[in-house]
């Protein structure tokens, strides 16, 4: 049976005023965008969908301009509009491969709208043969045969590191970088008492091919102890520059190009972090902490742990006067922002993952972002900036005038010295002492009340111990908090507890 448009409002109207004032509050972005579409739906319109399909998803209004303003569209229009948008969607020879959607007529504020929401699809969409994603509000074309790949390997959720190579042999591998890996893992792991064969089990380094049947090591194998002339024939695009540009911020200062295994070039990499970067003091329980070393290993992890290794684009490691970051190639599961309370952790690469893990340079999977955010704190008096998308960033800003010695003592209670924290103690234990004589002496008082409300000053001197100075103190603090009272005159008058 043929699905008519108003059977299909009918069905699935979802979108609600409130809903419709929310997207215009927000305005366009990576996942909203406003078409006027004053005599219907035009090419621009299923470009915008097409990149919705192929990033992230998204909502689209028609009937309201780029700033928000609805305009609304002509009521006698809304069918033939959305029987013209059905049509488009399900025609292969526009959209490919085609799929359904469900407009909904919507009526905002006596303006008639249509809202569409269009789901991220697994399949990459063309419309009249080009392909389109999203960038920011833009709806971008994809262009050359590489960023095409990229979004075809996104959408397929293949890890590339899983590839099998069956004529790479354990010649190929730098076995003597194995002893080097038993002595980083903790004392006692299994890895230091197995064989090469073993590890390589162990670390799922071995694989077997699905169309050849072929056994043979994965992809993560000779990223991590491929020999450099195995790596080079495997991914010859694979690449880290480290630029310094503080002075010629148009090229470089200082610049070191790494193309080595993942272990060698986790340390070169920091070596030059290290070298170029302040390592300010600070105490984290009483211990000296290099801050700089602790930004470094969650940065270059981050670097060659998630980066998407088919892709022909170099990752990138620079250092300038306000702020240092890195960027690499990413097979991204979700666009924007990352923050400790958004962060929803996927493997890239759970293979690697787990080697840098069982070597103790990587912790579990999405400690990174909270890691950072704790100590670029500390170091810079910022907070980092995670941008997930098709090209990961992330940002450190860089404050060399800043120390967080003493400026952020009562923000991080961790970095007070045994001293500091031994004053504390004893200024807490004071506290608390004077505070239950306190409470002792006023129950003293006003038990002596209740068992004699005519009592004097100096009877209360004489009955609880304190001076006339402290009875008048004590007997002016209960009066003010409504705690007692006097009735009648100071002689001949009683007192009452309240």
């Amino acid at each position: 049976m043929k699905i008519t448009p108003s059977r299909i409002n009918t069905k699935s109207v979802k979108i609600t005023p409130s809903r419709i004032n929310t997207l215009l509050t927000i305005g366009e972005n990576l996942n909203i965008e406003f078409k006027r579409a004053g005599d219907g739906p035009k090419a621009d319109t299923f470009e915008s969908v097409c990149a919705f399909l192929n990033k992230a998803g998204g909502d689209l209004l028609l009937g309201v301009d780029d700033d928000g303003t609805v305009v609304g569209l002509p009521p006698k229009s809304i069918d033939a509009m959305i029987r013209n948008f059905v049509k488009v969607m399900n025609d292969p020879n526009l959209f490919e491969p085609t799929t359904q959607l469900y407009p909904e007529h919507i009526v905002y504020k006596r303006k008639h709208l249509i809202y569409v929401h269009v789901p991220e699809s697994p399949e990459v969409h063309r419309f009249k043969g080009a392909t389109y994603v999203r960038v920011h509000e833009s709806d971008v074309r994809v262009k050359g045969t590489e960023p095409l790949a990229q979004l075809f390997i996104r959408k397929q959720h293949v890890f590339t590191e899983q590839r099998v190579f069956p004529y790479v042999t354990k010649k190929d591998m730098r076995l003597d970088l194995l002893p080097r890996i038993k002595e980083m893992t903790r004392d006692g792991h299994p890895w230091r008492r197995m064989s090469a064969d073993a590890i390589f089990k162990s670390a799922k380094l071995l694989g077997v091919d699905a169309e050849s049947g072929k056994k043979g090591f994965k992809a993560a194998a000779v990223l991590l102890l491929g020999s450099d002339d195995c790596i080079g024939d495997v991914f010859p695009a694979y690449k880290t520059d480290a630029l310094l540009r503080r002075v010629n911020v148009d090229r470089y200062d200082d610049r070191v190009t790494v193309s080595t295994n993942l272990l060698d070039s986790y340390d070169q990499l920091c070596a030059f972090g290290e070298k170029h970067l302040l390592d300010k003091f600070y105490l984290e329980d009483d211990m000296r902490v290099s801050l700089r070393d602790k930004i470094l290993r969650e940065m270059i992890g981050n670097l060659l742990i998630h980066r998407e290794f088919s892709s022909a684009r170099y990752a990138r490691f620079i250092i300038e006067r306000d702020r240092m970051y890195t960027e690499n190639a990413n097979r991204a599961f979700h666009y924007g922002r990352i923050t400790p309370k958004n962060l929803e952790p996927e493997p890239k690469n759970p293979i690697i993952a787990n080697f840098f893990h069982q070597i103790r340079l990587a912790d579990e999977l999405g400690s990174g972002v909270r890691n950072l955010y704790h100590y670029v704190k500390i170091y810079s008096n910022a907070e980092p900036v995670f941008d997930e998308d098709d090209v990961f960033r992330l940002i450190v800003p860089l404050n060399d005038e800043y120390s967080a010695d003493r400026a952020f003592a009562s923000e991080f209670p961790q970095a007070k010295t045994a001293q500091e924290a031994a004053h504390e103690t004893v200024e807490k234990t004071v506290e608390k002492t004077v505070e239950k004589t306190v409470e002792k002496t006023v129950e003293k008082i006003l038990s002596a009340m209740r068992g004699n409300p005519s009592i004097t000053q100096q009877q209360l001197v004489e009955a609880i111990g304190l001076s006339r100075r402290g009875i008048e103190w004590q007997l002016n603090q209960l009066k003010a908090k409504g705690i007692i009272r006097r009735v009648g005159p100071d002689k001949g008058g009683h007192w009452e507890v309240i």
